[in-house]
Protein backbone atom coordinates (compact mmCIF):
# COMPACT_ATOMS: atom_id res chain seq x y z
CA UNK A 1 0.00 0.00 0.00
CA UNK A 2 1.41 3.22 -1.04
CA UNK A 3 1.34 6.60 1.12
CA UNK A 4 -1.75 8.00 -1.72
CA UNK A 5 -3.74 4.64 -1.38
CA UNK A 6 -3.24 5.01 2.80
CA UNK A 7 -4.50 8.32 2.64
CA UNK A 8 -7.41 7.54 0.42
CA UNK A 9 -8.08 4.69 2.70
CA UNK A 10 -8.47 6.97 5.32
CA UNK A 11 -10.56 9.17 4.32
CA UNK A 12 -12.92 6.38 2.43
CA UNK A 13 -12.74 4.15 5.68
CA UNK A 14 -12.25 6.72 8.47
CA UNK A 15 -13.71 9.26 7.38
CA UNK A 16 -10.82 11.90 7.87
CA UNK A 17 -10.11 14.61 6.12
CA UNK A 18 -7.32 14.59 3.02
CA UNK A 19 -5.68 17.60 4.44
CA UNK A 20 -5.24 16.15 8.47
CA UNK A 21 -3.88 13.11 6.89
CA UNK A 22 -1.35 14.71 4.33
CA UNK A 23 -0.17 17.49 7.31
CA UNK A 24 0.40 14.22 9.74
CA UNK A 25 2.15 12.18 7.25
CA UNK A 26 4.23 15.53 6.23
CA UNK A 27 3.03 15.68 2.52
CA UNK A 28 1.71 18.46 0.52
CA UNK A 29 -2.01 18.58 -0.81
CA UNK A 30 -0.88 19.17 -4.05
CA UNK A 31 1.32 15.84 -3.86
CA UNK A 32 -1.47 14.02 -3.21
CA UNK A 33 -3.56 15.25 -5.56
CA UNK A 34 -0.80 14.77 -8.21
CA UNK A 35 -0.27 11.03 -7.61
CA UNK A 36 -4.15 10.48 -7.18
CA UNK A 37 -4.83 11.13 -10.66
CA UNK A 38 -1.59 9.69 -12.39
CA UNK A 39 -1.44 7.06 -15.10
CA UNK A 40 -0.96 3.88 -14.23
CA UNK A 41 3.15 3.18 -14.91
CA UNK A 42 4.65 0.17 -16.96
CA UNK A 43 6.62 -0.48 -13.94
CA UNK A 44 2.68 -0.86 -11.88
CA UNK A 45 1.61 -2.58 -15.08
CA UNK A 46 4.38 -5.30 -14.77
CA UNK A 47 4.14 -5.75 -11.16
CA UNK A 48 0.15 -6.09 -11.52
CA UNK A 49 0.92 -9.53 -14.46
CA UNK A 50 3.40 -10.64 -11.70
CA UNK A 51 1.20 -10.83 -9.28
CA UNK A 52 -1.52 -12.64 -11.31
CA UNK A 53 0.97 -15.17 -12.34
CA UNK A 54 2.55 -15.65 -8.91
CA UNK A 55 -0.94 -16.50 -8.03
CA UNK A 56 -1.61 -18.66 -10.61
CA UNK A 57 1.25 -20.66 -10.32
CA UNK A 58 0.36 -20.83 -6.59
CA UNK A 59 -3.12 -22.03 -6.93
CA UNK A 60 -2.27 -24.50 -9.81
CA UNK A 61 0.31 -25.97 -6.95
CA UNK A 62 -2.58 -26.39 -4.67
CA UNK A 63 -1.23 -23.59 -2.70
CA UNK A 64 1.69 -25.84 -1.48
CA UNK A 65 4.66 -24.19 -3.61
CA UNK A 66 6.98 -21.24 -1.97
CA UNK A 67 8.36 -18.64 -3.62
CA UNK A 68 11.84 -20.70 -4.45
CA UNK A 69 9.35 -23.45 -6.71
CA UNK A 70 7.50 -20.30 -8.00
CA UNK A 71 10.68 -18.64 -9.12
CA UNK A 72 11.69 -21.74 -11.00
CA UNK A 73 8.49 -21.65 -12.47
CA UNK A 74 8.15 -18.34 -13.66
CA UNK A 75 11.79 -18.35 -15.29
CA UNK A 76 10.65 -21.41 -17.41
CA UNK A 77 8.30 -19.37 -18.39
CA UNK A 78 10.17 -16.54 -19.29
CA UNK A 79 9.70 -13.77 -16.37
CA UNK A 80 12.96 -12.23 -15.81
CA UNK A 81 12.09 -12.16 -11.71
CA UNK A 82 14.66 -12.87 -8.19
CA UNK A 83 13.46 -14.82 -5.37
CA UNK A 84 13.08 -12.23 -3.33
CA UNK A 85 11.00 -10.06 -5.10
CA UNK A 86 8.60 -13.24 -5.69
CA UNK A 87 9.10 -13.40 -1.52
CA UNK A 88 7.64 -9.91 -1.24
CA UNK A 89 4.65 -10.10 -3.15
CA UNK A 90 4.05 -13.46 -1.82
CA UNK A 91 3.94 -11.95 1.84
CA UNK A 92 1.83 -9.00 0.55
CA UNK A 93 -0.91 -11.27 -0.78
CA UNK A 94 -0.63 -13.70 2.54
CA UNK A 95 0.63 -16.86 0.52
CA UNK A 96 2.75 -19.06 2.07
CA UNK A 97 3.86 -22.86 0.46
CA UNK A 98 3.61 -25.77 2.61
CA UNK A 99 6.81 -27.01 4.51
CA UNK A 100 7.34 -30.56 4.05
CA UNK A 101 7.19 -32.71 7.10
CA UNK A 102 10.01 -35.09 7.09
CA UNK A 103 9.95 -38.16 8.46
CA UNK A 104 12.12 -38.31 11.41
CA UNK A 105 12.95 -41.53 13.96
CA UNK A 106 15.75 -41.76 15.87
CA UNK A 107 16.69 -45.17 15.11
CA UNK A 108 16.66 -46.17 11.41
CA UNK A 109 16.18 -50.14 10.43
CA UNK A 110 18.99 -51.10 8.71
CA UNK A 111 19.89 -53.13 6.14
CA UNK A 112 22.60 -55.60 8.24
CA UNK A 113 21.07 -58.10 10.40
CA UNK A 114 21.20 -57.22 14.65
CA UNK A 115 24.47 -58.53 16.24
CA UNK A 116 23.54 -61.30 18.21
CA UNK A 117 23.20 -61.41 22.06
CA UNK A 118 26.21 -62.81 23.66
CA UNK A 119 25.44 -61.93 27.11
CA UNK A 120 21.54 -63.19 26.74
CA UNK A 121 20.50 -59.44 28.94
CA UNK A 122 22.83 -60.26 31.82
CA UNK A 123 24.48 -57.19 32.25
CA UNK A 124 26.24 -57.74 35.45
CA UNK A 125 29.30 -59.33 34.84
CA UNK A 126 30.76 -61.94 37.68
CA UNK A 127 34.65 -60.10 37.55
CA UNK A 128 36.02 -56.98 35.92
CA UNK A 129 36.66 -57.81 32.47
CA UNK A 130 35.10 -60.85 31.68
CA UNK A 131 31.85 -59.01 29.68
CA UNK A 132 31.14 -55.54 27.99
CA UNK A 133 28.01 -54.28 26.81
CA UNK A 134 26.48 -50.69 26.02
CA UNK A 135 23.92 -49.16 24.42
CA UNK A 136 23.98 -48.39 20.50
CA UNK A 137 21.90 -47.36 18.25
CA UNK A 138 23.59 -47.94 15.10
CA UNK A 139 26.70 -49.41 14.17
CA UNK A 140 28.01 -48.77 10.32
Amino acid sequence: MTVVDFIADQRTSHRVPHAVSCRALEVSQSWFYKWLGRPTTTRDEHRADLTMAIREVFDRSGGTYGSPRIHIELRGRGWRVSKNTIAKIMAELGLAGRVRKRRRSLTRQGKRPAARDLVRRKFTAPAPDVAWCGDMTEMW
